[in-house]
């Protein structure tokens, strides 16, 4: 272990990156333990924190530490690298207890013991997983590293460099577009999962779904079948690992009905685009001036 943490990742200048993770998980884990005393109401531990009526959400926290660390880190730039890590694992507890509540965020109410709230969970198993890749060396367009592409400064290895980016963000974009966020998000590190992701059939609800298949019911109708046979077993595993570690709604439901009521909330068909006024839409729509005089004096 001080063997992989010298060579890997001191020698690399990835220790920052180390203290950012390990300040992340402990974070989220700390805060995750912090709400279930809560919700139990443990008499030894202190409740929820409250300014009059309001309560104030540990997010508010997060987003002190993460300004605070930010700003320093900005203002130490280039500074020694144990203030830097230490600046580094303030910001990733800073940035546990933001994401914790992601869900907040992004439904605009509370929803951290509903089901909604598991998205904060999904949003936090991203991080982990983007950072845990990017500590152990991966990181987007690793291919050019082969032959020292990235530093050929010639024309042509210029060119070859920015084609290969917009091949790669222009996959990403479309598996991203197909509802593939997983698979996107790791093909930027695994160049062979945006073709899959990108050549493989589009999820029923994600907007490639709404853009290309709305007029194509049979189409839309295999992604739909698809999706329920393949995300089915997906779903319940994601449901136990998320109820095991952050703990279960308030509404608990088993996990097979659970996944169920995911799946028939989820794997819908993409609302048709809304079409485009042509000019045989515009003329009805459009009447003549002296056609509306006449209609509102008729009126």
């Amino acid at each position: 272990m001080r063997r992989w943490l010298d060579d890997s990742v001191v020698a690399h200048g990835r220790l920052p990156l180390l203290c950012f993770l390990l300040g992340f998980i402990v974070g989220f884990l700390l805060i995750r333990i912090s709400v279930r005393l809560i919700r139990k109401r443990v008499r030894w531990w202190p409740g929820n924190l409250r300014a009059g009526n309001v309560h104030i959400h540990h997010m508010v926290f997060g987003v002190v530490l993460v300004l605070l660390s930010g700003i320093g880190l900005v203002t130490l730039y280039g500074s020694s690298v144990g203030t830097v890590s230490v600046l580094s694992a303030v910001f990733g507890l800073g940035a546990a207890l933001v994401l914790d509540e992601f869900a907040l965020i992004y439904y605009l109410r509370d929803v951290y013991w509903e089901e909604q709230g598991r998205t904060s969970v999904d949003a936090v198993f991203v991080a982990v997983a983007v950072t845990g890749l990017l500590l152990l060396g991966f990181h987007p367009l690793w291919l050019l590293d082969v032959g020292d592409i990235r530093h050929d400064r010639s024309p042509l290895g210029r060119t070859f460099l920015s084609l290969f980016a917009f091949v790669n963000l222009a996959l990403a974009a479309i598996t991203i577009a197909k509802g593939k966020i997983w698979t996107g998000l790791f093909g930027m590190f695994f160049l062979p999962l945006l073709f899959v992701g990108a050549l493989r059939l589009s999820r029923p609800g994600a907007p490639w779904a709404r853009w290309r298949y709305a007029g194509r019911p049979r189409l839309m109708q295999r992604a739909i079948r698809r999706e329920r046979r393949y995300r089915r077993p997906v779903i319940r595993a994601k449901i136990f690992v998320q109820d095991l570690i952050a703990g279960k709604p308030d509404v608990v439901a088993h996990m097979r009905r659970a996944a169920e009521e995911e799946l028939a909330r989820t794997v819908v068909p993409a609302p048709a685009p809304p079409h485009p006024i042509g000019p045989s839409r515009a003329r009805l729509t459009t009447q003549p001036r002296a056609g509306r005089r006449r209609r509102d004096r008729a009126d």
